[in-house]
Protein backbone atom coordinates (compact mmCIF):
# COMPACT_ATOMS: atom_id res chain seq x y z
CA UNK A 1 0.00 0.00 0.00
CA UNK A 2 1.01 3.75 -0.78
CA UNK A 3 1.51 5.99 2.13
CA UNK A 4 -0.65 8.43 2.51
CA UNK A 5 0.25 11.58 0.55
CA UNK A 6 -0.23 15.19 0.20
CA UNK A 7 -3.12 15.34 -2.17
CA UNK A 8 -5.41 13.30 0.09
CA UNK A 9 -7.84 13.46 1.59
CA UNK A 10 -9.92 15.84 -0.83
CA UNK A 11 -12.74 17.76 0.32
CA UNK A 12 -15.42 19.68 -0.98
CA UNK A 13 -16.75 22.34 1.41
CA UNK A 14 -20.43 23.61 0.30
CA UNK A 15 -18.95 23.70 -3.25
CA UNK A 16 -21.33 25.03 -5.65
CA UNK A 17 -20.71 25.11 -10.14
CA UNK A 18 -22.33 27.17 -11.76
CA UNK A 19 -22.00 27.76 -16.02
CA UNK A 20 -24.53 31.16 -16.20
CA UNK A 21 -27.52 30.44 -14.75
CA UNK A 22 -27.30 26.60 -14.66
CA UNK A 23 -25.73 25.38 -11.47
CA UNK A 24 -24.40 22.20 -12.00
CA UNK A 25 -23.02 21.02 -8.61
CA UNK A 26 -25.16 22.89 -5.54
CA UNK A 27 -23.06 23.18 -2.27
CA UNK A 28 -21.73 19.61 -2.22
CA UNK A 29 -19.68 18.59 0.87
CA UNK A 30 -17.43 15.56 0.43
CA UNK A 31 -14.01 13.96 1.61
CA UNK A 32 -12.49 11.46 -0.92
CA UNK A 33 -9.85 9.27 1.28
CA UNK A 34 -7.90 6.83 0.76
CA UNK A 35 -9.39 3.32 0.71
CA UNK A 36 -11.38 1.08 -1.77
CA UNK A 37 -13.43 2.85 -4.97
CA UNK A 38 -15.59 5.56 -4.24
CA UNK A 39 -18.50 5.14 -7.10
CA UNK A 40 -20.52 8.44 -7.84
CA UNK A 41 -23.97 7.75 -8.86
CA UNK A 42 -26.91 8.79 -10.39
CA UNK A 43 -29.15 9.64 -13.20
CA UNK A 44 -27.73 11.35 -16.59
CA UNK A 45 -27.10 14.79 -15.73
CA UNK A 46 -26.36 14.85 -11.82
CA UNK A 47 -23.04 16.28 -12.24
CA UNK A 48 -20.83 13.06 -11.68
CA UNK A 49 -18.55 14.20 -14.44
CA UNK A 50 -18.43 17.63 -13.31
CA UNK A 51 -17.85 16.24 -9.72
CA UNK A 52 -15.00 14.42 -11.09
CA UNK A 53 -13.31 17.04 -12.87
CA UNK A 54 -13.53 19.44 -9.63
CA UNK A 55 -11.56 16.91 -7.90
CA UNK A 56 -8.92 16.72 -10.48
CA UNK A 57 -8.72 20.38 -10.50
CA UNK A 58 -9.98 20.87 -13.99
CA UNK A 59 -12.84 23.01 -12.63
CA UNK A 60 -12.95 25.46 -10.37
CA UNK A 61 -16.09 25.91 -7.86
CA UNK A 62 -18.66 29.59 -8.23
CA UNK A 63 -18.58 28.73 -5.00
CA UNK A 64 -17.10 27.02 -1.69
CA UNK A 65 -13.16 25.12 -1.39
CA UNK A 66 -11.75 21.88 -2.72
CA UNK A 67 -8.68 21.40 -0.46
CA UNK A 68 -6.07 18.12 -1.33
CA UNK A 69 -4.74 17.16 1.71
CA UNK A 70 -6.05 20.29 3.26
CA UNK A 71 -3.80 23.20 0.82
CA UNK A 72 -5.67 24.66 -2.10
CA UNK A 73 -3.97 24.82 -5.42
CA UNK A 74 -2.12 22.04 -5.67
CA UNK A 75 -1.25 20.78 -9.02
CA UNK A 76 -2.35 18.04 -9.82
CA UNK A 77 0.79 16.08 -10.58
CA UNK A 78 -0.30 12.77 -8.38
CA UNK A 79 -3.86 12.70 -9.98
CA UNK A 80 -4.88 11.41 -13.63
CA UNK A 81 -8.33 11.51 -14.98
CA UNK A 82 -9.71 8.83 -17.64
CA UNK A 83 -12.72 10.53 -19.68
CA UNK A 84 -15.76 8.82 -20.32
CA UNK A 85 -14.47 8.83 -24.69
CA UNK A 86 -10.59 9.56 -24.62
CA UNK A 87 -8.74 10.93 -27.15
CA UNK A 88 -5.87 8.73 -28.97
CA UNK A 89 -2.49 10.29 -30.25
CA UNK A 90 -2.04 9.30 -33.57
CA UNK A 91 0.53 7.40 -32.51
CA UNK A 92 0.97 3.56 -31.33
CA UNK A 93 -0.44 1.83 -28.27
CA UNK A 94 3.25 2.11 -27.25
CA UNK A 95 3.52 5.52 -28.60
CA UNK A 96 0.76 7.16 -26.58
CA UNK A 97 2.24 5.75 -23.48
CA UNK A 98 5.79 6.77 -24.40
CA UNK A 99 4.29 10.40 -24.92
CA UNK A 100 2.89 10.58 -21.54
CA UNK A 101 6.12 9.26 -20.14
CA UNK A 102 8.85 11.73 -21.62
CA UNK A 103 5.72 14.39 -20.76
CA UNK A 104 6.29 13.40 -17.27
CA UNK A 105 9.60 13.68 -16.99
CA UNK A 106 10.61 10.02 -16.84
CA UNK A 107 14.15 9.14 -17.77
CA UNK A 108 14.91 7.78 -21.11
CA UNK A 109 16.75 4.56 -19.77
CA UNK A 110 13.41 3.77 -17.86
CA UNK A 111 10.59 4.59 -20.59
CA UNK A 112 10.95 0.96 -22.39
CA UNK A 113 10.70 -1.23 -19.18
CA UNK A 114 7.60 0.70 -18.13
CA UNK A 115 6.10 0.87 -21.25
CA UNK A 116 6.26 -2.62 -21.50
CA UNK A 117 5.00 -2.99 -17.40
CA UNK A 118 1.97 -0.73 -18.06
CA UNK A 119 0.67 -2.28 -21.46
CA UNK A 120 1.16 -5.87 -19.65
CA UNK A 121 -1.12 -4.77 -17.40
CA UNK A 122 -4.08 -3.48 -19.56
CA UNK A 123 -3.08 -6.64 -21.69
CA UNK A 124 -2.17 -4.69 -24.58
CA UNK A 125 1.53 -6.07 -25.26
CA UNK A 126 0.50 -8.15 -28.20
CA UNK A 127 -0.88 -5.03 -30.14
CA UNK A 128 2.22 -2.48 -28.83
CA UNK A 129 2.55 -1.52 -32.39
CA UNK A 130 -1.08 -1.06 -33.49
CA UNK A 131 -1.99 2.77 -34.40
CA UNK A 132 -3.97 3.74 -30.86
CA UNK A 133 -6.93 5.25 -33.39
CA UNK A 134 -7.68 2.04 -34.54
CA UNK A 135 -7.83 -0.11 -31.45
CA UNK A 136 -11.31 -0.89 -30.56
CA UNK A 137 -13.43 0.78 -28.05
CA UNK A 138 -12.44 -1.01 -25.00
CA UNK A 139 -8.99 -1.67 -25.78
CA UNK A 140 -8.88 2.39 -26.37
CA UNK A 141 -10.19 2.60 -22.92
CA UNK A 142 -7.96 0.09 -21.64
CA UNK A 143 -4.80 2.32 -23.04
CA UNK A 144 -6.30 5.54 -21.70
CA UNK A 145 -5.94 3.93 -18.48
CA UNK A 146 -2.19 2.69 -19.17
CA UNK A 147 -1.24 6.23 -20.24
CA UNK A 148 -2.95 7.51 -16.83
CA UNK A 149 -0.75 4.67 -14.69
CA UNK A 150 2.14 6.21 -16.21
CA UNK A 151 2.09 9.33 -14.68
CA UNK A 152 2.00 7.11 -11.12
CA UNK A 153 -0.93 8.80 -9.78
CA UNK A 154 -2.26 8.54 -6.06
CA UNK A 155 -6.19 8.97 -7.22
CA UNK A 156 -7.41 8.08 -10.38
CA UNK A 157 -10.91 9.69 -11.62
CA UNK A 158 -12.75 7.40 -13.97
CA UNK A 159 -15.76 9.43 -15.87
CA UNK A 160 -17.91 6.23 -16.90
CA UNK A 161 -15.26 4.44 -18.45
CA UNK A 162 -17.37 0.97 -19.89
CA UNK A 163 -20.20 3.32 -21.11
CA UNK A 164 -20.98 1.82 -24.28
CA UNK A 165 -18.88 -1.08 -24.05
CA UNK A 166 -19.56 -4.48 -24.74
CA UNK A 167 -20.22 -6.82 -21.71
CA UNK A 168 -16.39 -8.94 -22.02
CA UNK A 169 -15.09 -5.22 -23.18
CA UNK A 170 -17.04 -3.99 -19.62
CA UNK A 171 -15.20 -7.27 -17.62
CA UNK A 172 -11.85 -6.13 -18.55
CA UNK A 173 -12.11 -2.55 -17.30
CA UNK A 174 -13.77 -3.60 -13.77
CA UNK A 175 -11.09 -6.27 -13.25
CA UNK A 176 -8.54 -3.34 -14.08
CA UNK A 177 -10.30 -1.36 -11.75
CA UNK A 178 -10.02 -4.06 -8.88
CA UNK A 179 -6.13 -4.55 -9.55
CA UNK A 180 -5.33 -0.24 -9.53
CA UNK A 181 -7.10 -0.41 -6.31
CA UNK A 182 -5.61 -3.52 -4.81
CA UNK A 183 -1.90 -1.29 -5.60
CA UNK A 184 -2.89 1.62 -3.47
CA UNK A 185 -4.57 4.06 -5.73
CA UNK A 186 -7.71 5.42 -4.78
CA UNK A 187 -10.29 4.97 -7.45
CA UNK A 188 -13.06 7.75 -7.72
CA UNK A 189 -14.95 5.83 -10.45
CA UNK A 190 -18.85 7.41 -12.10
CA UNK A 191 -21.35 5.41 -13.08
CA UNK A 192 -25.45 5.45 -13.61
CA UNK A 193 -25.15 1.52 -14.04
CA UNK A 194 -26.16 -0.20 -10.31
CA UNK A 195 -24.90 -3.34 -11.10
CA UNK A 196 -21.09 -1.91 -11.85
CA UNK A 197 -21.35 0.46 -8.63
CA UNK A 198 -22.45 -2.96 -6.77
CA UNK A 199 -19.70 -4.87 -8.46
CA UNK A 200 -16.93 -2.58 -7.53
CA UNK A 201 -17.81 0.26 -5.27
CA UNK A 202 -16.30 0.40 -1.17
CA UNK A 203 -18.27 3.38 -0.33
CA UNK A 204 -21.44 5.21 -3.04
CA UNK A 205 -21.93 9.02 -3.34
CA UNK A 206 -25.22 9.61 -5.12
CA UNK A 207 -25.91 12.67 -6.64
CA UNK A 208 -29.42 13.71 -7.78
CA UNK A 209 -29.67 17.97 -9.47
CA UNK A 210 -25.65 18.55 -8.59
CA UNK A 211 -27.01 17.75 -4.65
CA UNK A 212 -25.37 14.79 -2.68
CA UNK A 213 -28.61 13.13 -1.72
CA UNK A 214 -26.64 9.68 0.41
CA UNK A 215 -23.87 8.77 0.57
CA UNK A 216 -21.89 6.09 3.15
CA UNK A 217 -20.92 2.23 2.87
CA UNK A 218 -21.61 0.67 -0.39
CA UNK A 219 -23.14 -2.02 1.80
CA UNK A 220 -25.48 -0.59 3.62
CA UNK A 221 -26.51 1.80 0.57
CA UNK A 222 -27.56 -1.31 -1.38
CA UNK A 223 -29.05 -3.00 1.11
CA UNK A 224 -31.01 -0.35 3.09
CA UNK A 225 -31.02 3.34 1.01
CA UNK A 226 -32.81 5.96 3.33
CA UNK A 227 -33.39 8.73 1.24
CA UNK A 228 -36.56 8.46 -1.64
CA UNK A 229 -34.22 9.28 -4.34
CA UNK A 230 -31.98 6.33 -4.03
CA UNK A 231 -35.05 4.00 -3.35
CA UNK A 232 -36.13 5.46 -6.76
CA UNK A 233 -33.16 4.95 -8.29
CA UNK A 234 -32.09 1.47 -7.49
CA UNK A 235 -35.60 0.52 -8.54
CA UNK A 236 -34.99 2.33 -11.54
CA UNK A 237 -37.68 5.12 -11.35
CA UNK A 238 -35.46 7.82 -10.92
CA UNK A 239 -34.81 10.26 -13.82
CA UNK A 240 -33.26 14.10 -14.04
Amino acid sequence: MRAPTADLPISFESVTVSAGAVTILDHVTLTLACGPPTVVIGPNGSGKTTLLRAAMGLVKPSAGRITWGERENVAPVRRAIVFQRPVMLRRSARGNIRYVLRSSGVARAERNSRIGELLGLVGLEHIAHRPARRLSGGEQQRLALARALARDPIVLFLDEPTASLDPAATKAIEDLVHTISERGIKVVMSTHDIAEARRLAGEIIMLHHGRIVETGAAMSFFDAPKTDEAKKFLAGELLI
